[in-house]
């Protein structure tokens, strides 16, 4: 009895510790109750997914929201992940959020997806076209090219549509290829297309790769006719610098257009998480900066313009602070 007894003791105390060690664990968690959400992005090689993952540090450590940044297949994927619940957050091509919102273009099939809102726009998303033909010296040379579009659907596929259209050519002018942003660059790479749109921030991961490795890497201008004729029929277009040096051997700027990669969340997120969103962003634009690029562009003016999608009343009440009035309805 002496020995059952002893055994039993000895399990009690096991346990007993067992519990204090669970104990311990559980206060590195996050708070019970504290807010988690989880951000689509982009592919791993663009601008979205590097940034994203950087903003949702900021978040977490001023906001205390947790933000797992995922990578998706860019704007409509984003728009439709928060729609059904899979994401909170999204970082998305301003065209794209409007035509989800309308029920346009990509969005004709499924119709108006309204179920987000505007956090804020973040930056320049630069319409690159990518080209290793030297031939290739503007849109007008595409005509009979093997050119990436972009994924069918995606905010890059009607970017690409639309310049063809300014330029004077269709999809039937070229000979189109579906391609997502890395399979854009492995092709070129691989010599099995001659050009390719990428629309992203400069500069761009996949491409700064490609310079690196295939030496006859350029970006063509989209400018002069071409960019007043996108202006004039599209209002989300606007004029663009890629600054010199983005990309290895560019030592002048190149002139191009572009929209503007915004940050959007759930319709269903409190007033309080996105208003505490906003301002560990806007409060921090310094030191965001000093870890991504991007970060530079960050304003309260490149916040709130030319945005069509209403904004969450969280961050209309961090903007009304700054005097700034936005639209919520």
């Amino acid at each position: 009895m002496k020995r059952i007894l002893a055994i039993v003791l000895t399990l009690v105390m096991v346990l007993s510790l067992a519990a204090c060690g669970t104990a311990a664990t559980s206060s590195d968690a996050e708070p019970q109750g504290a807010t988690a959400m989880a951000m689509g992005t982009g592919s791993p090689t663009g601008t979205y997914y590097a940034y994203g993952g950087i903003i949702g540090q900021y978040i977490k450590n001023n906001a205390g929201i947790s933000v797992n940044a995922v990578s998706t297949g860019g704007s409509k994927d984003n728009i439709q992940g928060i729609d059904v619940g899979d994401y909170q957050l999204g970082t998305v091509q301003s065209d794209v959020m409007h035509y989800a919102w309308n029920g346009t273009r990509a969005f004709e099939t499924e119709g108006k997806l309204t179920t987000f809102r505007t956090v804020a726009g973040l930056y320049a998303e630069a319409v690159q076209l990518v080209t290793t033909n030297p031939n290739i010296k503007s849109v007008a040379d595409l005509k009979g090219k093997k050119v990436s579009i972009g994924a069918p659907g995606s905010g890059v596929y009607f970017n690409a549509v639309d310049i063809l259209g300014a330029a004077g050519l269709t999809e039937k002018d070229i000979n189109p290829q579906y391609q997502n942003f890395d399979q854009s660059a492995d092709a070129l790479k691989d010599g099995k297309i001659d050009a390719a749109f990428i629309v992203a921030g400069a500069p761009t991961p996949a491409i700064t790769e490609l310079c690196m490795t295939n030496a006859k890497t350029k970006i063509v201008p989209i400018d002069g006719d071409i960019a007043d004729k996108l202006m004039k029929d599209n209002t989300f277009y606007s004029v663009y610098k890629i600054p010199a040096n983005s990309y290895k051997n560019q030592d002048k700027e190149i002139a191009t257009v572009t929209v503007k990669a915004t940050l959007i969340v759930s319709a269903d997120a409190t007033e309080d998480d996105v208003y505490n969103i906003t301002k560990a962003i806007f409060d921090n634009i310094d030191a965001i900066s000093k870890e991504h690029a991007k970060g530079a562009e960050l304003s309260l003016e490149n916040a709130t313009d030319g945005l069509t999608v209403p904004f969450h009343a969280g961050a209309a009440k961090y903007f009304k602070e700054k005097g700034i009035e936005v639209a919520t309805k």
